[in-house]
């Protein structure tokens, strides 16, 4: 009886295999209808031929598996195929880490944003309102070691009745202070037409959360080689966010900084949510640097230090803030920009007076 169980085995061994290689067979076929279906844009899922599939194969079903276990089988072989279907497509993308295991560093003059680089901090007013402004500003943020400038020429509002910027004279604005005090500049551009105005005036262009998917402009601006942050848009998924630097990366420009700003949940008592796994998960799926917006993603000045703390302890390669000289007064956002005195306690509760490793051991004792 022995012998015998042993020689059953053997033939489940043999079994064993052949079905192995009929699995990778079938394996490789489905890669073949998927890459075409890419091709096609089509969806990798077609839920009428799946179920075409599985009455045929109930159908010829002689036992002694009864139809529940043979759906069951089967429906296993179907969604570990289509998965093999879109781990192959994904390796295509110019984003993903299959692609490009190592981290991108972007580089903006001296200063590099990524990898095992420290944080950098972005700081400056939400919009550029006047020259004594601009100028007060940056002189102030590049005496505590800031090094990138942010503030707004042009300005995409909800209310079309509110502050839209100074335009042009905005970007010839942030120039001559950063110029003046050793800074670099970043601002968001709106329109792929204001292109070369702004090659001309600005060392990191930013597209904001509004305009993430507006694809005329990621292709001009990708076209470009300017360092770019792209924000994440108010309600947009994690997939169109790091499609959207595809855009960016597919015409061109390798110098793109992805920027977690917060979503659009049912939450009252913030602007928007931080969403803090966004940050992990775009750090694990993509090479790119992420950065955090604690002012978009809060709107609430008391949360920018635990914002702050929480975007750095899961990965983020850097934080953008607004500082203005008196935010009571300001033209825009006036309620979530800090003035000097509260940017000096920021700096000493966040612990950017020191220099953190990746994982931030030093500040935040993990």
């Amino acid at each position: 009886m022995r012998e015998k169980i042993q020689s059953l085995r053997k033939q489940i061994d043999v079994l064993n295999i052949n079905i192995l290689e009929l699995l990778s067979e079938r394996a490789e076929v489905a890669e073949r209808i998927g890459e075409a279906q890419t091709t096609l844009g089509l969806s990798h899922y077609d839920p009428a031929r799946e179920q075409e599939m599985l009455e045929a194969i109930v159908a010829a079903n002689k036992g002694p598996f009864d139809e529940p276990t043979v759906k069951s089988l089967f429906k296993q072989i179907f969604q570990a195929s289509m998965q093999l279907e879109d781990d192959h497509d994904k390796k295509k993308y110019l984003t993903s880490r299959t692609l490009d295991h190592e981290d991108t560093v972007v580089r903006v003059g001296d200063v590099h944003i990524g990898s095992n680089h420290s944080p950098v901090l972005i700081a400056g007013p939400c919009a550029l309102e006047s020259r004594e402004q601009v100028l007060l500003t940056a002189e102030y943020v590049a005496s505590k070691g800031v090094t990138l400038f942010r503030g707004g020429a042009f300005k995409p509002r909800t209310d079309p009745y509110s502050f839209q910027g100074l335009g042009e004279g905005g970007l010839r604005l942030g120039r001559e202070a950063c110029d003046q005090y050793g800074l670099k500049f970043v601002t968001e551009i709106m329109d792929p037409r204001d292109i070369g105005m702004f090659i001309e005036y600005v060392d990191v262009l930013q597209i904001g959360a509004r305009n993430m998917q507006n694809f005329m402009l990621l292709k001009a601006v990708g076209n470009t080689d300017k360092p770019v942050i792209l924000k994440r848009g108010l309600s947009a998924t994690i997939e169109e966010w790091v499609m959207a630097a595809e855009y960016l990366l597919s015409a061109g420009n390798p110098n793109i900084i992805l920027c977690e700003r917060g979503i659009r949940t049912f939450e009252k008592y913030t602007r928007n949510t931080l969403d803090v796994s966004a940050v992990a998960l775009a750090k694990l799926e993509t090479h790119l640097p992420v950065l955090v917006d604690v002012v978009h993603s809060g709107g609430r000045r008391d949360l920018l230090v635990a914002l702050t703390k929480a975007g750095l302890a899961v990965g983020a390669d850097g934080i953008m803030i607004e500082v203005h000289p008196n935010p009571e007064v300001a033209l825009s956002d006036n309620k979530q920009q800090i003035d000097f005195d509260t940017f000096d306690r920021y700096l000493e509760e966040t612990g950017y007076h020191k220099k953190l490793s990746i994982k931030r051991h030093e500040v935040y004792g993990f």
